[in-house]
C-alpha cells in the first residue's frame, strides 16, 4: 500500500506538550520541525480521504475484493473517476488510485500547491491582513491562545488529533512571524463566527485570495438566479443570467424533514442577504449538533442562518 507519512506529524504525548504552548515560547526550536509540510504523493490531483476508515477495491464496486483500508487524512494520487455499483445509493462515482479503487464520497478533491509567503500584510479597507485559502491537502497548526474554545477544536483534542486545517478551507491572516532560519509562519484566524481561538501555521500552506478573484461577476446584469433542485435524486444547482445558464454543480442539499427552505420554481425564492469569504458554522438537528470552522464562500439566503457553502468534510454530492 502506498505510504505517505501521514502518521508521522504528532504522536499523542506531543500533541499534548504542545497544546499548551504558543508559538512565541518556542523560539523554532525543534518542535517547529513537527508542523513542516508532509511530503504528499507527486500527482496533480490528489485524494485525501476524509472519513476514519474507507476500503480499497479491487474494481469500483462495493461487493469487489477489499485490498486494504485506508484512514483519514491519508493522500493517494487521484488517477480517474469510474461509474461503478454502490447499491440504493445516488452516488455511483468511484476513484482510481495506485492502489485500488475509493468510493469517491470518502476522498475530498485536493491539490499540493506550496505557496511563497508574502513578507508583509496589505491593508484591506480597514483592516490589515488577507484572506487566504489552504493550498495544500492540509497543513497542521499550533494553538496561539489556549485553551482551544470550538467544538470542534475540543473535539479533535480529546481524540489526540493534531489541530489541522484542510485543503479549500478559507482563513483570515492578522499576523506574520519570521523565524531563526528564515521560515515563515502566519497566524490564523476565522473573522466572522470565531469563538476566538486563531493558530500559527507555515505559511507556505496558504494561497492568497486576490481583490480580482472575488470582484463581481457580470455587474452589468440585472436578472439573476440561482435555481436548487433538492429532489432526492437530483441536487443541483444552476446559476442563471437571464435565460442563460451560465454554471451547474451537483450539491449535497442537507435536506431533510423540513431542513432546507423549499419555494416552488418560478417563484421569487429567497434573496441572498450577506456573502462572505468565510464562516464558522455550527447548529443541530433532531440527528445532532455540529460545529465546522473556516466554510468558505459561504452565501446565506434564509435568516436562520442556511446558506450556500463549499465543503472539505465530504464529497457526497449528488446526494442530500
Amino acid at each position: 500500500m502506498h505510504k505517505n507519512n501521514l502518521h508521522r506529524n504528532l504522536t499523542r504525548r506531543d500533541f499534548l506538550k504542545l497544546t499548551a504552548l504558543s508559538l512565541g515560547s518556542l523560539s523554532l526550536r525543534p518542535w517547529t520541525k513537527l508542523f513542516a509540510l508532509p511530503d504528499f504523493p507527486q500527482a496533480e490531483r490528489l485524494g485525501r480521504v476524509c472519513v476514519g476508515t474507507a476500503e480499497l477495491k479491487a474494481r469500483p464496486a462495493y461487493d469487489s475484493e477489499t485490498l486494504g483500508t485506508v484512514y483519514e487524512d491519508m493522500v493517494f494520487p487521484w488517477i480517474k473517476e469510474a461509474i461503478g455499483v454502490w447499491p440504493w445509493r445516488n452516488n455511483q462515482r468511484w476513484v482510481e488510485t495506485p492502489e485500488g479503487y475509493i468510493w469517491s464520497p470518502f476522498l475530498q478533491p485536493v491539490e499540493n500547491l506550496p505557496q511563497t509567503p508574502v513578507n508583509a500584510l496589505p491593508q484591506m479597507g480597514d483592516q490589515t491582513g488577507m484572506w487566504v485559502e489552504v493550498s495544500v491537502p492540509y497543513v497542521d497548526a499550533l494553538i496561539d491562545n489556549p485553551p482551544v474554545r470550538s467544538a470542534w477544536w475540543r473535539h479533535r483534542e480529546s481524540n489526540g488529533q493534531p489541530y489541522r486545517f484542510y485543503y479549500s478551507q478559507i482563513l483570515w491572516i492578522d499576523q506574520i512571524k519570521t523565524e531563526a532560519d528564515g521560515s515563515l509562519w502566519y497566524r490564523v484566524n476565522e473573522r466572522y463566527g470565531n469563538p476566538g481561538d486563531a493558530f500559527w501555521c507555515p505559511a507556505e500552506a496558504f494561497r492568497r485570495i486576490t481583490p480580482e478573484e472575488v470582484a463581481p461577476i457580470s455587474p452589468e446584469v440585472s436578472d439573476k438566479r440561482v435555481v436548487v433542485d433538492v429532489g432526492w435524486g437530483v441536487q443541483t444547482l444552476s446559476c442563471f443570467e437571464g435565460n442563460s445558464e451560465v454554471y451547474f454543480c451537483r450539491i449535497s442539499s442537507g435536506q431533510d424533514n423540513g431542513s432546507t427552505p423549499l419555494s416552488p420554481y418560478p417563484s421569487p425564492g429567497f434573496q441572498i442577504w450577506r456573502k462572505l469569504f468565510s464562516l464558522h458554522m455550527g447548529g443541530s438537528t433532531a440527528a445532532g449538533s455540529w460545529d465546522v470552522p473556516a466554510v468558505g464562500w459561504t452565501s446565506l439566503f434564509v435568516g436562520e442562518g442556511v446558506a450556500i457553502h463549499s465543503t472539505y468534510w465530504h464529497n457526497n454530492y449528488g446526494e442530500p
